[in-house]
């Protein structure tokens, strides 16, 4: 009895994950870069004093920091050997399949607002954004020296399995 009652649990808290929207936020003027599976975890990028940036985890009522720039140093020498390693010839990821899984994630919100720092090239760019803009108001081209992004898109696990399987 307890078994079957844990499989049961079990089976719906898989089901809730692949059915539970993944999120990711990225909005550059107030500087929120996100992904979230929403209720479970949230990853975000943050800027640090003393390191570059740092990776907040959140994973229910738990936060973990991680510095992923923190192991890398410019003077380290790894030790050569006499033979050459071999190359794998790993297909896992073609081209194919990264375009098939980022075709399953749907646009929720987009704002575009650049200035390029050239008042011709602005000038130049202003047919383009009005034919991009035919649907949506979603781009922008200013003179104010402002460049803004706003994205938030979101797509459901059992999507980018089923775009792996189809393709």
């Amino acid at each position: 009895m307890w078994i079957a009652l844990f499989f049961i649990v079990f089976l719906l808290i898989v089901l809730y994950m692949l059915l539970t929207p993944i999120v990711v936020t990225i909005n550059t003027e107030k500087g929120q870069y996100e992904i979230r599976l929403q209720g479970v975890v949230k990853a975000s990028i943050e800027e640090h004093v003393k390191e570059i940036l740092r990776i907040k985890l959140k994973i229910f009522l738990w936060t973990f920091y991680f510095y992923p720039l923190k192991g890398i140093h410019s003077n380290t020498k790894k030790k050569k050997t006499g033979r050459k390693p071999r190359k794998k010839n790993n297909k896992r990821f073609s081209f194919r399949k990264i375009i098939a899984v980022l075709r399953s994630f749907k646009i929720k919100h987009l704002v575009l607002d650049i200035d390029t720092g050239d008042n011709v090239f602005n000038a130049k760019l202003y047919p383009l954004v009005g034919f991009l803009n035919y649907n949506t108001e979603a781009f922008n081209i200013n003179f104010e020296d402002r460049n803004q992004l706003v994205l938030q898109m979101y797509c459901r696990p059992i999507h980018i399995i089923k775009s792996f399987i189809n393709q």
